[in-house]
């Protein structure tokens, strides 16, 4: 008789543990929803460039946060995952920073032509 008292209860609190996570998706779920229609609306409304993408990248980190810590399951990881995204960020900055540093090494700098099918160059004001 124990043992049938014991499964009830187990059944009973993996049920209710059920319930909980399916009420955590649900509610994520709708904060990515209104962060989207918070994103759209930010997008019709005239705003200075950089304030609109300074914006509409903070969305978007939020979402991605949601995205990853739920749906991933990393909210709930050991360290090391917590170790291993932190080198990937590391090297995605790396990345992104790489044509900066291309550019003020003086790669990008495009110098005029001195010379036009063997004439050489002019200016208006010589």
């Amino acid at each position: 008789m124990a043992d049938t008292t014991d499964t009830t209860s187990l059944t009973g609190d993996h049920a209710a543990d059920i319930d909980r996570h399916v009420r955590i998706y649900i509610t994520v779920f709708v904060a990515l929803m209104a962060l989207t229609i918070i994103t759209v609306a930010i997008s019709r409304v005239h705003l200075p460039v950089p304030i609109a993408v300074t914006v509409a990248l903070v969305v978007a980190l939020i979402k991605g946060s949601l995205v990853a810590c739920y749906f991933m399951h990393l909210i709930s990881e050991k360290k090391v995952i917590y170790g291993v995204l932190a080198l990937t960020v590391a090297f995605f900055i790396a990345l992104l920073a790489l044509p900066v540093l291309t550019v003020q090494d003086g790669y990008g700098i495009h110098e005029p032509p001195s010379e036009v099918h063997g004439a050489p160059a002019t200016s208006p004001h010589q």
